[in-house]
């Protein structure tokens, strides 16, 4: 806790006055470009890896980066609002779902029932990747653990993709040329990110 109270101290003495001017124009209003659906893993930043300023990008985080399928419901939807509120009150020009090397919410999906005693949220929540795991286990050997990994990682992004155009206002500003939405698998490791393309199939290096 001292680290984090030093870097307060740290963040007003030195970032906050050399960006003074741009917290000024954001204490009314932020008009973000790109709604950034990613993990919460502590080891991804997404501000850091895009060098981005503040009131750039409006943030999902959740585990896995899984965007659920639109419905309409009555219960809390934290995901589905986030959305909701970026397309119609942002009006964000850019969607980026960015998935992750050794992602622990996709190495979850492979888990034995009873490693979620403790954990029935969690379970229930990547119930929303069922699918990927199916495709996944289609392709690969279940005892090749790293080609499983790799996979299902980055097919998880795909799922995701295709989960955005079931909302009705995504979609149509999409086919609009209104909303440009991106799929991105980045490596920790080696800082690389990767853009998937919808024409090939594949994901090719940005970096």
């Amino acid at each position: 806790m001292q680290k984090l109270l030093e870097g307060i101290v740290e963040f007003k003495k030195n970032d906050f006055e050399t960006h003074k001017i741009l917290f000024q124009d954001l204490g009314r209003k932020q008009s973000p470009h790109t709604l950034f659906i990613g993990c919460s893993d502590s080891r991804i930043d997404p501000a850091l890896i895009t060098k981005t300023l503040p009131g750039e990008l409006f943030l999902i985080r959740n585990i896995a980066n899984i965007v659920p399928i639109y419905r309409e419901a009555k219960e809390y939807l934290s995901t589905t609002a986030t959305i909701e509120y970026a397309i119609h009150i942002l009006n964000v020009k850019n969607i980026i779902v960015c998935g992750h090397s050794n992602c622990g919410g996709c190495a979850a999906l492979y888990w034995e029932d009873k490693k979620f005693n403790e954990l029935p949220h969690t379970k229930r929540w990547l119930e929303l990747a069922k699918d990927v795991k199916g495709k996944v286990l289609r392709q690969i050997p279940d005892e090749d653990e790293i080609a499983k990994e790799w996979l299902t990682e980055q097919i998880n992004v795909v799922e995701q993709l295709k989960h955005l155009l079931t909302y009705p206002y995504i979609k149509e500003k999409y086919k609009k040329k209104e909303l440009t939405i991106y799929g991105w698998y980045y490596i920790i490791e080696t800082g690389e990110i990767f853009n998937y393309n919808k024409e090939t199939h594949f994901f090719e290096l940005v970096n």
